[in-house]
């Protein structure tokens, strides 16, 4: 990958530059990429929230995952 950083006039990182065929095949890769910088939905707070004030032990964060997609329904 051929990423190029971005710098300001005090050498300090601004950004990342990345080819578009690049970022092609990366958005194959994770087709939610582009959505990354959303929030989540107040659902999904909630949800999180309600366990951080009532721990029932701990739980696999992909288990936890799969756990609140399905609970939007």
């Amino acid at each position: 990958m051929k990423l190029q950083v971005l710098k300001d006039n005090f050498g300090n990182q601004t950004g990342v530059y990345i080819p578009a065929e690049e970022w092609t095949l990366i958005k194959q890769q994770y087709p939610d990429i582009e959505y990354i910088d959303q929030e989540l939905p107040q659902w999904q707070k909630d949800i999180v929230l309600e366990r951080l004030h009532n721990p029932q032990g701990t739980m696999d964060a992909f288990e936890m995952i799969d756990d609140l997609e399905n609970e939007k329904i």
